[in-house]
């Protein structure tokens, strides 16, 4: 298939696109590296796309309806990752969050109705689910009590694919991530904030006294969760793609002092805003409708993610 993958120098983008490459798909990226974070990672990231064959880069904003008309021309399926990620910059930059999540998800899904595109998969978050406190999360819990801007602008994502399907009958397919790490990560996350400080001999800041708990998802794991969903083009669904099983906090700090070979130096603060306790994916549906089986523990995962710093950043 030819394939558009928005998003394709961000973290998920990048996975995706390069195992949809891997299998002998074409893909067409868009992206706009933009410097929410070093942008360098993204060039770095597209690099490795653009050594491919079949793969083609265009530079430019899902929130210029022309530039996406141009990038979904011709394609069979549309992948969109493409989005202003992250909990605490949202409550810094609302708008940069309104305009790409939910402006942006507009001008994609209305131009994949406008030239018929066969499937539409679109990313979500494992934040929709917000205080809900029945663990562990399914697609049929409550969303509608978001404690953040970036939660509330993915749910308003899910509302719109909805209702495209309703009125017009677009496949749309919108997908929770839990947690995503993994090589190539993104460096507002906590693994590469972590494995940074601890190399480098700086403190890690523990947020939630360290009693948070999270289900890591390793990247391999989603990338090949994403291509399933590409693949089964299911005409409306959401799924969790999690591990479908919690970690405490501090597990996941230890085994990144592990595979750093140094214990971390510790601070402990209350949590942020916008946070939330604890998240765990019921990844069942996932794995009936999808086949969807993530096998990567945080003990095989986190070395791979250490391994791969220490390689980029020369150390």
């Amino acid at each position: 298939m030819k394939i558009l993958v928005t998003g394709s120098a961000g973290f998920i983008g990048f996975h995706v696109a390069k195992a949809l490459l891997e299998r002998g798909d074409e893909v067409v990226g868009l992206d706009n590296f933009n410097a929410y974070y070093d942008p360098k990672l993204k060039e770095s990231r597209s690099k490795e796309l653009t050594a491919e064959k079949k793969f083609s880069l265009l530079t430019g904003d899902i929130c210029d309806s022309a530039t996406v008309a141009k990038a979904m021309k011709g394609v069979d399926r549309v992948c969109h990752l493409a989005a202003m990620a992250g909990v605490r910059y949202s409550f810094e930059h609302p708008e940069e969050y309104v305009q790409a999540n939910q402006l942006g998800f507009f001008n994609v899904i209305d131009e994949a109705k406008k030239q018929k595109i066969d499937g539409l998969v679109y990313a979500s978050t494992s934040s929709v689910y917000g205080r809900n406190e029945k663990m562990p999360f399914s697609e049929e819990d409550r969303t509608d009590d978001p404690v953040s801007l970036y939660a509330m602008t993915k749910r308003s994502d899910e509302l719109m694919a909805h209702t495209y399907h309703h009125l017009f009958g677009l496949p749309v397919t919108g997908l929770r991530f839990f947690t995503v790490y993994g090589p190539w990560g993104r460096p507002d996350m906590a693994l590469f904030l972590f494995t940074d400080a601890i190399l480098n001999g700086k403190p890690i800041k523990i947020f939630g006294e360290g009693k948070m708990r999270r289900d890591f998802t390793y990247i391999d794991d989603i990338a090949a969760g994403v291509v399933a969903a590409i693949d089964k083009n299911h005409k409306e669904e959401i799924f969790n793609l999690g591990r479908g099983k919690q970690e405490g906090l501090m597990n996941f700090v230890g085994a990144i002092e592990k595979a750093c070979g140094t214990e971390a130096k510790k601070e402990f603060h209350p949590m942020q805003p916008g946070d939330v306790r604890e998240t765990f994916a019921d990844i069942a549906k996932a794995k009936k409708m999808l086949g969807y089986d993530p096998k990567t523990s945080i003990s095989e995962g986190v070395p791979k993610f250490v391994e791969w710093y220490k390689k980029y950043y020369k150390i």
